[in-house]
């Protein structure tokens, strides 16, 4: 009787048995040459398999640390001069202190475990967030505006904070989102990356938090909604309820303070959630900049991001003033809807406000477009390119007392 010994597929349990049992037999038996090229892919087979049906997991990052230190005859005392000290190694090793990237770092130099089993989700840092220099985020300054507790040891623990930041943001699925996709292209080219990514991180966080409880219909913020926003600018309280209007149609108003070099008047992007957010600084506490910016975000959302792709839009709204060729067109976009909603176009051409800009022509043309007469000094200071002019109706120091209250 022949056997028959050609090489198959290993698909199902009784192929990788039958496998088994051929290697075994090979094992024992004095071989070809022939059987030798069969042992070598028989071999490869059964691995192959289980790759695939026997996972290994990957060792838990603190495990390895123990067994290394084990094979190496270290103590904790001998990881103080690589983790910074002893109460840092305790803490790692109890799983109550995160691993740093610098722990990391020095761990693989020095005990030369490899770098991908210390970063796990679960133990360490996320492996999106190798590579940021963590050093470079303004935490002392986030920490004074109380976006981070106040935590003595700042500086050995930024990455634990940051990795507090990016969950609240929303995790992994958020971190491409806020830290290294900036789509706008009106930003400052002075701008700290750094602490804008910070920045972002933070509204995200904030934006989530809220726990909005409509949900948003895509499609519906179009140029009809810029319009109702607009004409809640001629309330006392306006600022305030364009925020409750917003959240009524599932679309969350963060307002927080800019960090230092980040240039900033408002952002738009959306949660992983697919929750639309409006981010804003009110650096500028005037009513005219902040219904104008808040208008022009809500037009990056409803034309330029209306299915929430990742792309973030920052924006320094001085930049309006550079020559408008080197602009993106869909900054342009934005700029025309927010004007038009405000002031419809032909009105402001005609309107005699817009060459005699004295009081009464400000009046009147505010009560024609049913907006708050900041609204329409501020589009003429920006015409005029005369920001002296008309100042009494700018509304000065108006908006951050209504949306700033529980802000630090």
């Amino acid at each position: 009787m022949m056997i028959d010994n050609r090489i198959r597929p290993i698909r199902t349990e009784q192929d990788y048995n039958a496998a088994l049992a051929r290697v075994e037999f090979l094992m024992e038996t004095a071989r070809t040459e022939v059987e030798d090229d069969e042992l070598d892919v028989l071999a490869t087979l059964i691995e192959l398999y289980e790759d695939v049906c026997f996972p290994m997991d990957a060792p838990d990052p603190i495990a390895a640390i123990k067994f290394r230190m084990e094979q190496m005859g270290k103590s904790q005392s001998d990881l103080a001069p690589i983790l910074g000290s002893r109460s840092k190694v305790s803490e790692v090793l109890s799983g109550k202190r995160a691993l740093t990237l610098k722990m990391i770092r020095a761990l693989h130099e020095h005990l030369q475990i490899p770098a991908d089993v210390l970063i796990r989700e679960g133990g360490t840092l996320p492996s999106a967030t190798v590579g940021i220099d963590f050093d470079r985020l303004p935490l002392r300054e986030m920490a004074k505006l109380r976006w981070i507790g106040p935590i003595a040891d700042i500086k050995d623990r930024a990455e634990e904070i940051v990795l507090g930041l990016i969950e609240r943001a929303g995790g992994r699925d958020a971190l491409p989102q806020a830290l290294f996709r900036q789509g706008g292209a009106r930003s400052n080219s002075k701008m700290d990356l750094y602490a804008l990514q910070a920045w972002c991180l933070h509204v995200l966080g904030q934006a989530r938090a809220a726990g909005l409880e409509k949900q948003h219909r895509k499609g519906s913020i179009n140029f009809e909604f810029l319009e109702e926003v607009a004409r809640l600018s001629t309330f006392r309280e306006g600022p305030k309820l364009a925020q409750e209007k917003l959240a009524q149609h599932g679309i969350a108003l963060v307002v927080a303070p800019h960090l230092s070099k980040t240039y900033l008047d408002g952002a738009a992007m959306w949660t992983k959630e697919q929750v639309p957010v409006v981010g804003m600084t009110i650096r500028y506490d005037r009513l005219d900049n902040f219904w104008f910016c808040l208008l022009h975000e809500l037009a990056h959302l409803g034309r330029h991001i209306p299915n929430g792709n990742g792309e973030v839009f920052i924006d320094d709204l001085q930049l309006r003033e550079r020559d408008h060729a080197v602009d993106d067109a869909r900054e342009r976009e934005a700029d025309a809807w927010a004007q038009d909603a405000l002031i419809p176009a032909k009105l402001w051409n005609d309107h005699a406000a817009r060459l005699h800009p004295s009081v009464a022509n400000v009046v009147d043309l505010a009560h024609q477009a049913k907006v708050h007469p900041a609204v329409v000094a501020g589009r003429i200071r920006y015409e005029r390119h005369s920001y002296r002019l008309l100042s009494q109706f700018v509304g000065a120091n108006e908006v951050r007392p209504l949306l700033m209250a529980e802000v630090a």
